[in-house]
């Protein structure tokens, strides 16, 4: 009896695989292909000269100034974005006439962007922009604005002008710099410190920052700090980028306060000398839905908005 339930269920077995050879197989349904981007790929290590860079913003600079981007080498895909939206290369704020009344550019020649700092104090309506180039091979791939305003965080123009011209963003002695890394870290320490209270961030004095209009050291004192806390709470700073230019000591970091995709549009700029922090530049983009941003006066004083109904007035980052 034993042997036949052996026989018997090596027949069954041997039915069950014949049936699972013979068995007619669905066709494996294949994943779409991804639709072409329409834009210029960036490459993960981009090709460029700091020649190519300085002449990119100075294209960049002249087209603010006479609304016509046609001078600059753009690539026939590149991408435009204004306050990290996606908009059309038309309707983007580089094709107004703007009376720039000064600007400032930083070219990071191993991660091929650029930085530039245009303020505007006439003629309207003011701006301070700040505007990222990304290059490979001596071509813009994406152009990267972010535009701000009357009614953005702290703004004020005249203040941006007064104290962004009296301060040295020029280029250091080779004993001055600081290594790329170091900047990143410090850079980082002062980003994540708003999550972290305990984050030590390399100070140095003097230092001031320049927050929209606002500015901690009006009365030009020679021990002035930016260490002057930050709010309570624990706020995460995401989406960070970097342009670094060593030979005036600065890195920019573009970021976003909070969610990654609608979270403040920011841009931070940090000057470094002998390892320290010495100055810093700060834009921000109000983009709706929350209490009015306080503003700054012309003297870099910060003028708190009114409190809207049923509300308080939002409180100043610094």
């Amino acid at each position: 009896m034993f042997r036949k339930l052996l026989l018997a269920n090596a027949v069954l077995a041997g039915l069950s695989l014949a049936g699972c050879a013979t068995a007619p197989q669905k066709p494996q349904a294949q994943p779409a292909a991804p639709s072409p981007s329409p834009y210029a790929a960036i490459p993960d290590k981009p090709s460029c000269t700091k020649a190519e860079l300085q002449a990119a913003t100075d294209a960049y600079e002249s087209a603010q100034k006479s609304g016509d981007v046609s001078a600059m080498p753009l690539d026939a895909k590149a991408r435009y974005l204004e306050n990290m939206q996606t908009v059309d290369k038309a309707k983007g704020l580089w094709n107004t006439k703007l009376p720039v009344a000064n600007a400032i550019s930083f070219h990071d020649p191993v991660r091929c962007k650029t930085f530039t700092q245009i303020i505007v104090n006439q003629g309207g309506k003011p701006y301070v922009i700040g505007t990222r180039l990304y290059l490979d091979k001596g071509k813009i791939l994406k152009v990267d604005s972010l535009v701000t305003h009357p009614g953005d965080w702290l703004f004020n123009a005249n203040a941006y002008l007064t104290f962004s011209t009296k301060e040295d963003w020029g280029d250091l002695k080779a004993g001055q710099k600081t290594t790329p890394a170091e900047m990143i870290r410090g850079a980082n320490a002062y980003l994540d410190s708003f999550a972290d209270k305990f984050t030590e961030v390399p100070w140095g004095t003097p230092c001031a920052r320049l927050e929209g209009g606002a500015y901690t050291n009006r009365d030009n004192k020679p021990d002035a700090s930016c260490n002057v806390g930050i709010p309570a709470g624990v706020l995460y700073i995401v989406n960070r980028d970097y342009v670094i230019d060593p030979d005036k000591g600065v890195i920019n970091v573009f970021c976003r306060f909070g969610n990654s995709t609608s979270g403040m549009p920011d841009s931070h700029t940090f000057r470094y000398v002998d390892g320290k922090i010495h100055a810093v530049h700060t834009l921000s983009v109000n983009m709706g839905g929350g209490p009015p941003s306080p503003q700054a006066g012309d003297d870099g004083a910060i003028v708190r908005a009114p409190a809207p109904a049923g509300g308080s007035a939002a409180a100043p980052r610094t």
